[in-house]
């Protein structure tokens, strides 16, 4: 799929598939979405001492990033284990172009964004202290096959049901949800009727959230 570059509201990048005619991350700001989604109504919501974060997909490497900023904000007396799934990752040249390391103040960020983006795929590694990130290339859909802990929190973070609607059917949400802990949290942008009634069927207490910029709603659901 040809990808290009594209700077978004906020002056942070994403990428935009010319054939689907879809960005990575809302042109209203790529840095504000997930910020907004999954650190304040999803990383901000757990308290566990261990947190086993489930990710779909890895895209550009932003919510990553931005789970890093805020883990390094905390006392990181606690560790995190975060596991993201990606069929068709981003090139070198795309990882440079995004520079997404530009919109923190921490000095080691570059450093941090080129250790998320160089980590071998399949093997766990440990970004920082404390922190252990796991890219594993496949189909979502492969999820089922996956051997996870227990997962406390999911970013929900697939393409729109526009240009992708089989991602936000009941099967996908059946594998996620069979990977998840008690009381485990499913955060995502969507806020589509069709997903809250999928979820309300899987056992989840289903919330509508204010959305980020641009959108006016979005969904947590809590595994019963």
């Amino acid at each position: 799929m040809k990808r290009e570059i594209k700077t978004t509201n906020d002056g942070s990048k994403t990428l935009y598939i010319n054939d689907l005619n879809e960005n990575y991350h809302s042109h209203h700001g790529a840095l504000q979405e997930a910020e907004h989604v999954f650190i304040k109504n999803g990383l901000n919501l757990i308290n566990d001492y261990e947190i086993n974060i489930l990710e779909l997909g890895f895209g550009t490497g932003l919510n990553v990033l931005v789970t890093i900023n805020e883990y390094l904000k905390t006392d990181k007396n606690h560790i995190i284990n975060y596991f993201t799934l990606e069929k068709y990752p981003i090139n070198e040249s795309e990882m440079n172009d995004l520079a997404y390391f530009e919109l923190f103040d921490n000095p080691e960020f570059k450093n941090i964004y080129q250790k998320i983006h160089q980590a071998e795929w399949e093997k766990p590694t440990e970004i920082v202290k404390g922190f252990h990130l796991k890219k594993i290339k496949c189909d979502f859909f492969d999820l089922k096959n996956i051997d996870l802990p227990k997962i406390n929190l999911v970013y929900f973070d697939c393409f729109g049901a526009r240009v992708q609607p089989d991602l936000w059917e009941k099967p996908l949400f059946e594998m996620v949800s069979d990977k998840m802990a008690v009381n485990g949290l499913l955060t995502t942008y969507s806020s589509k009727g069709s997903v809250r009634r999928i979820l309300q069927e899987l056992d989840f207490s289903v919330e509508k959230k204010q959305g980020p910029p641009g959108k006016r709603e979005m969904i947590n659901a809590v595994k019963k």
